[in-house]
């Protein structure tokens, strides 16, 4: 998945688990809103992620963590990152407006728990085909791909496969 303009950045990707019920909420919300946002602490990465892209929008390969599938780990999701926002006490600044509904099951999650909102469009699963195995991807800067072995535990820059 390449969107047009990731082209003009082609060597970063994020690589990202998010709970399969977030994505399948999400890809709805996204389809109504445009845009859905999912919620994290690793800001660090998003800043370092927002220089290298220099404003251009960034392709994003999604692991469905808690999926319980079995095999080898797979980004089974796709879409593109277009930035992030600072929390406010924790919630996103435009409320549950971008938010899967499937996060108001769990109290800590649009309440005083993330420190920022990454924020994605054309939010998709991906055919079963195209999925991409995360031990064929390298993080940024990295020499090696990612061993047989490696969950994905928070975002990471990745080199785009």
């Amino acid at each position: 998945m390449k969107s047009k303009k990731a082209e003009q950045q082609p060597h970063v990707a994020l690589l990202a688990p998010v709970p399969l019920e977030h994505l399948e909420d999400g890809a709805q919300v996204c389809a109504r809103q445009g845009k859905v946002a999912f919620g994290s602490r690793a800001f660090l990465v998003f800043v370092e992620l927002d220089q290298l892209r220099q404003g251009e929008m960034v392709d994003v390969y999604l692991y469905a963590s808690h999926a319980h599938e079995d095999g080898p780990i797979r980004a089974t999701w796709v879409a593109t990152y277009i930035g992030f926002v600072k929390s406010l006490d924790g919630s996103h600044p435009a409320g549950s407006k971008y938010r899967p509904p499937s996060t108001f099951k769990y109290p800590t999650d649009n309440k005083g728990h993330w420190g920022l909102f990454w924020e994605v469009t054309e939010l998709r699963r991906l055919p079963e085909e195209e999925a991409v195995l995360v031990r064929e991807m390298r993080g940024w800067k990295q020499k090696a791909k990612y061993s047989k072995f490696f969950v994905p535990e928070g975002p990471l820059i990745i080199e785009r496969p």
